[in-house]
């Protein structure tokens, strides 16, 4: 399917691996130019340099952190006027006992999964309906339906960000903007196995045993290539998708038990 986004622009955070990468790399696959914002220059430059090996598009690094306004005024520079946002943060902090946090921990958490990505909406989106074409694309969790584990830190202000996201998707869809956010689940990235290996000291077993685990989480009976996200993003922003908007899209192989 060509998704008709041959020419756009798109500026994806936190895009040097996992989840941020894959998107990157499938919009790049449809002909879209990317600007990939990461913290560290390394792995942000070798990225870069295997999406245009790849594709052939333009693809300009901006080493920076989305999460303070310095760098997202530093990645909005390189990338001011993006037909194609995808916000998206790391994990949050692996912490066992939230009582161990104090109020500078919890406005970092805030800043990361709530003000970061409110703020690169906010400087993007008159742009595309000025444009008359927007493709917002949020990064969020399973949390937001599913809290549990260490992963329940980040829940608060991804509920709250989904909340406001959920107002302004109907605000702007007239426009053929659209928002949208996605919720992973397990997928196969660095930060999985970071976690896994966490949990397999815990737990007293080896990683390949936490894989099986966690695997068997899923009705699907699997964990998921980041590139399945990856797709999933890139027909998200394609013009096929103008009609979906505010939604909150699982990718989890069916393990939230959930009708709705």
């Amino acid at each position: 399917m060509d998704l008709g986004l041959a020419g756009k622009t798109a500026l994806v955070s936190a895009a040097s691996r996992g989840l941020g990468r894959a998107c990157a790399l499938s919009l790049a696959r449809e002909g879209v130019d990317v600007t990939i914002v990461a913290r560290r220059p390394g792995p942000l430059e070798e990225t870069a340099g295997d999406i245009r090996a790849e594709t052939g598009v333009r693809v300009t690094a901006v080493a920076a952190d989305i999460t303070d306004a310095e760098g997202r005024a530093k990645a909005l520079a390189a990338c001011p006027e993006p037909d194609i946002l995808v916000t998206n943060t790391g994990g949050p902090p692996h912490v066992s006992d939230f009582r161990r946090l104090g109020r500078d921990d919890w406005i970092a958490l805030f800043d990361a999964y709530l003000v970061a990505p409110i703020s690169l909406i906010q400087a993007t989106v008159d742009g595309m309906i000025e444009r008359r074409f927007g493709r917002i694309v949020n990064i969020t969790s399973i949390v937001v339906k599913m809290p549990g584990g260490s992963l329940e830190l980040s829940a608060g202000p991804r509920a709250g960000f989904t909340g406001f996201v959920a107002g302004l998707a109907r605000q702007v869809v007239r426009h053929n903007v659209t928002i949208n956010n996605l919720l992973p689940g397990s997928l196969d990235t660095d930060r999985v196995r970071e976690n896994m290996e966490v949990r397999a000291r815990q737990a007293g077993c080896t990683i390949d045993e936490m894989y099986t685990r966690r695997a068997a989480e899923a009705p699907a009976g699997r964990i998921a290539d980041p590139q399945e996200f990856g797709d999933t993003c890139a027909f998200l922003s394609g013009v096929q998708a103008g009609y979906i908007t505010g939604q909150n899209l699982l990718l989890d192989g069916g393990r939230f038990p959930g009708t709705f």
